[in-house]
């Protein structure tokens, strides 16, 4: 969950040394994907040595951070050749309280830039999810005008085995009881662009060798094949829409597709967010807008900071948009990979909806915290650091161990390989169909989005490399 700039940290470019303060993400629009976005900064430049780099992020954190009391003071910044692992050490008080698991870090200005501008990365495209009981990998999502789909990779396809060239394949059964996950993660390689892997996949039933090479491609937040799609449900029109990263071209995407179920009359909608690991404040809320066009003046969150930055505490309200419509019943898919923003957008109905606020699938990961930016532009860091948490209109909020014990009315689904998105014979669609028609289901019953989470539970998203910011924002990404 991503904050864009505030007064308060506008104030800050002047008084930071230079170090720039608040989400520097530019609104709207789109630019070239690039395989690995580049800064002019550097560490060599002046400012920008490790201690400093250290030094700069322990200041920021003693001021901004929402858990100041659960930062470590004991940590010795000397013993660390990288900021990010004193970091780490920093806040591993706040990760043993569930209450701040790697939400704090540093990045890329740069790289996280062009992400949220336009989902710029590079790689495959493609969303993984693993088994590790069965020891198997599935490609759950494809991106369009990617490199794996234009190979033929896609939802439903199991990757079997992973090799330089088709003399070094490894088969994917072998590398988890091996490397276990990790080991997975670093057969298929980091992304970057150029980098050809051979996949042996099993797809429509035939094994193939395919032979693949990392690219630019940018994340369409609303798929152009399955995003939004309006469904008949026993003579009931049900919207339907899934939204793949909170970031700023989603902005026209779901207007776009508001606008085609306002024209309908829709009023029961389908919000697929199983895989969405959170992103844009602002686009969450605009989500929020456009499902309830009959909250206009009435609450939809509040952003609270710690005591000392109480003056950038706010009240967020439903705002109508030309493209709204008042949606009465809602449900809402979600997975352990269902954070953030996600679930900003999930908590906010519940006082208006009740038992017409459903969750369908698992329970949600559970991180009721958001970030805000504060950069060091000489060394192209950005300090993205647990600063405020958010409640609903009845000040609901801390739901670390997820959404699932929190929401009236849920409903356990499996994620359905076998279909694909938005096909009402899948399994997750199929029930939340169910739902709103207003028929029985099983409640979900995971304890927590950390077990749902948990690295021995079948369906969960592959951990990529966690530098780079589309794995970091979109969970499971290659």
């Amino acid at each position: 969950m991503r904050h864009r700039q505030f007064p308060v940290l506008l104030a800050l470019v002047a008084t930071l040394a230079g170090c720039g303060g608040g989400d520097t993400s530019s609104g709207g629009g789109s630019t070239s994907a690039t395989p690995t976005p580049t800064s002019t900064a550097t560490t060599a430049a002046a400012g920008c040595s490790v201690r400093e780099r250290e030094d700069w992020v322990l200041a920021q954190m003693k001021e901004w951070y929402l858990f100041p009391d659960l930062l470590d003071a004991t940590v010795n910044p000397a013993a660390y050749t990288d900021p990010s692992p004193y970091l780490d050490a920093l806040t591993a008080p706040a990760r043993a309280q569930s209450k701040d698991r790697y939400f704090t870090y540093l990045t890329s200005i740069a790289q996280e830039n062009a992400f949220y501008a336009s989902g710029a990365s590079a790689g495959f495209g493609i969303r993984l999810s693993y088994d590790s009981v069965n020891a198997r990998l599935f490609v759950v999502e494809a991106y369009e005008g990617a490199p794996a789909l234009s190979a033929g990779i896609d939802r439903g396809t199991e990757i079997i085995a992973i090799g330089d060239s088709a003399a070094t394949l490894r088969t994917v059964s072998s590398i988890f009881a091996a490397e276990g996950s990790a080991g997975v993660s670093a057969a298929l390689g980091p992304s970057t662009g150029g980098i050809t892997k051979v996949l042996r996949v099993i797809t429509g039933g035939v094994t193939k060798d395919l032979t693949v090479t990392k690219g630019p491609y940018e994340i369409t937040p609303v798929s152009a094949r399955y995003g939004s799609k309006i469904l008949d449900n026993g003579g009931t029109k049900v919207g339907y829409i899934n939204l793949r990263t909170f970031i700023d071209t989603a902005d026209p995407a779901l207007r776009s597709a508001f606008a085609g179920f306002r024209a309908q009359g829709i009023s029961q909608v389908v919000v697929d967010l199983r895989y969405n690991g959170g992103g844009l404040v602002s686009i969450s809320e605009l989500f929020g807008n456009l499902l309830g066009g009959d909250r206009s003046g009435q609450v939809f969150s509040y952003t609270t900071f710690r005591p000392e930055k109480s003056n950038n505490n706010s009240t967020k309200l439903f705002a109508a948009q030309s493209q709204s419509i008042s949606a009465m019943k809602i449900a809402f898919i979600g997975t352990g990979g269902t954070a953030s923003a996600s679930e900003l957008l999930i908590n906010a109905f519940k006082p208006y909806l009740g038992t017409n606020d459903g969750l369908i699938g698992t329970n949600t990961y559970g991180k009721p915290v958001g970030q805000i930016a504060l950069d060091k532009a000489a060394c192209d860091d950005r300090l993205r650091v647990i600063a405020f948490r958010t409640e609903n209109a009845n000040h609901e909020g801390d739901y670390y161990t997820g959404l699932a014990s929190r929401i009236p009315s849920t409903c356990s689904a499996g994620d359905d390989f076998t279909h694909a998105l938005g096909d009402p014979a899948e399994t997750s669609l199929r029930v939340a169909l169910d739902f709103l028609a207003g028929r029985s289901c099983t409640p979900i019953t995971a304890s927590g989005g950390q077990s749902a989470q948990s690295a021995s539970a079948p369906g969960r998203l592959l951990d990529g490399d966690m530098s780079v910011t589309a794995a970091r924002e979109v969970p499971g990404t290659f």
